[in-house]
C-alpha cells in the first residue's frame, strides 16, 4: 500500500521545519565534536591584561629606627618625710610649687627639743663640775699614794670615778647633740629640686617619723627620663652602635604615635635580660625643659641605631608572602611576571631591606598583585 501524495510530510512548510532541525541537530554535534578534541585555551586566545603599579629596585639608605613603649619616669622622686615627731607647725609650700634643693617646706614645733636641750646642757654643766673635782682629787690621791699616806685602793677607786664621769660628760655632750639635730629636723627642708605634689597633711596635725605618705611627693621634672624595653633579638645591633657612639638619639612620641614630643639621648642599658619577657631595659634621659613630658606618662621612644648605606630596598607592599615564604612579582620584558622568592632584613614600617633574591633595576609590582599568578600578562597605565 503507497503513501497518498495528500499525507502531511508533503507539505512545503513541514519540510522546511525539518530541514531546520537537522541543521540545528548537526551543528549542535559538530560544535561538541570540536570543542572535545580542540579545546580552546583561554591563556593564549582569551588573556586579559592586569593593569599594576611597579617600582624599580634601587639601592639606597634606610635609617633604622625602632620603636617601643617607654614609661616617663623621674630621675629623682622623692617622698618628704619627717624625721622627728611633732605639731605641724607650718607649712611654706603649695601644691604644684617649683622648689630648690634645701629650700624650707614645712617646720614641726621645735619648743619640745629646745626645752631637753636646755635640760641636757643643765646636766652637762653639773656633770662637768664633778669631773673637774674628781679629777683634782685624783691628782692629790695619787701624792698620797706616792708618798704612802694613803691605802692603793682608795686612790684606785678615785680614778675609776674620774672615768666614770668623763663617759657621763661624754653622754651629756650627745644628748646635746640629738636635741640639736632634732631642731634641724624641725626645719624639714626640700631634699632635692622638683616640683612638690599634693599636700598630705594640713598644718596643726600630729605628725610621726617616717609616716606612711610623708608630708608630700617631690618630683625632679628636668631632666626626666624614658625607661623603654628592647627584644632581646635587637640586642646586638643596638650594643654595637652604643659601643661605637656611647650616646644614641632618641625621641619621644606621643602615646598614638602621632605627634613628637621631644628629643633625648640613650647610654644606659640594664645589666641583664629579663628572661620572662625576653626583653631589656634602657634609659633615656631628655632635658625636658617645658616640661614636655611628665611622670608616668606612656610614650613610644624612636632609637635611632644607625644608618644602613647602599641596600636594596622595597616598599613593604610590594613583598607577599606564600607557602615558600615571601616573594615579589618581577615583571619581564614581554609584560608578564614571574615569581620570585626574596630574602628580607631590617623593615622600618614602610620600606624592607632585601637581602636576596633580588638585584638593582629590577621592576616589581608593588600595586594590582591580588590577581596575579606567575607568567600572568600585566600593563602598566601611564603616570604609574
Amino acid at each position: 500500500m503507497s503513501l497518498s501524495k495528500n499525507t502531511s510530510f508533503s507539505h512545503p512548510w513541514i519540510k522546511r521545519l525539518l530541514i531546520v532541525t537537522v541543521s540545528i541537530i548537526v551543528i549542535l554535534l559538530l560544535y561538541r565534536f570540536y570543542r572535545t578534541f580542540f579545546p580552546v585555551s583561554t591563556n593564549e586566545n582569551f588573556t586579559v591584561s592586569q593593569p599594576v603599579a611597579a617600582t624599580i629596585v634601587k639601592k639606597s639608605e634606610l635609617p633604622v629606627i625602632l620603636t617601643e613603649l617607654g614609661t616617663v619616669i623621674p630621675i629623682s622622686n622623692v617622698t618628704v618625710q619627717t624625721r622627728v615627731s611633732g605639731y605641724l607647725q607650718n607649712v611654706y609650700f603649695t601644691e604644684g610649687q617649683v622648689v630648690k634643693k634645701n629650700d624650707l617646706l614645712a617646720l614641726i614645733d621645735p619648743r619640745p627639743s629646745q626645752a631637753l636641750k636646755a635640760q641636757y646642757e643643765g646636766t652637762l654643766k653639773a656633770d662637768t663640775a664633778l669631773l673637774q673635782q674628781a679629777r683634782l682629787d685624783n691628782k692629790r690621791y695619787q701624792i698620797l699614794l706616792k708618798q704612802n699616806s694613803i691605802a692603793p685602793m682608795t686612790a684606785q677607786d678615785q680614778q675609776y670615778k674620774v672615768a666614770q664621769l668623763e663617759g657621763q660628760v661624754k653622754t651629756d655632750q650627745a644628748l646635746i647633740s640629738q636635741q640639736e639635730l632634732n631642731l634641724i629636723y624641725c626645719h624639714i627642708r626640700a631634699p632635692i629640686s622638683g616640683r612638690i605634689g599634693i599636700r598630705q597633711v594640713d598644718a596643726g596635725n600630729y605628725i610621726t617619723e617616717g609616716q606612711s605618705g610623708g608630708l608630700a611627693t617631690l618630683t625632679q621634672m628636668t631632666p626626666i627620663s624614658v625607661i623603654f624595653t628592647l627584644p632581646e633579638n635587637q640586642l646586638s645591633i643596638v650594643l654595637e652602635s652604643l659601643n661605637a657612639k656611647k650616646e644614641l638619639p632618641v625621641e619621644a612620641w606621643n602615646n598614638d604615635n602621632t605627634v613628637k614630643l621631644a628629643e633625648g639621648k640613650t647610654s644606659v642599658l640594664d645589666s641583664q635580660i629579663d628572661t620572662s619577657t625576653g626583653t631589656v631595659r634602657l634609659r633615656a634621659i631628655f632635658p625636658n625643659t617645658n616640661w614636655e613630658l611628665f611622670p608616668n606618662q606612656f610614650v613610644n621612644a624612636h632609637l635611632y641605631v644607625k644608618t644602613l648605606k647602599d641596600v636594596l630596598v622595597l616598599p613593604n607592599n610590594a613583598i607577599q608572602t606564600g607557602p615558600n615564604g615571601t616573594f615579589v612579582y618581577i615583571i619581564q620584558n614581554n609584560s608578564t611576571v614571574k615569581v620570585q622568592d626574596i630574602h628580607t632584613g631590617y623593615n622600618d614600617g614602610e620600606h624592607t631591606i632585601i637581602t636576596a633574591g633580588l638585584k638593582e633595576k629590577d621592576k616589581v609590582v608593588i600595586d594590582g598583585t591580588d590577581q596575579l599568578h606567575d607568567g600572568a600578562k600585566i600593563t602598566i597605565p601611564e603616570g604609574s
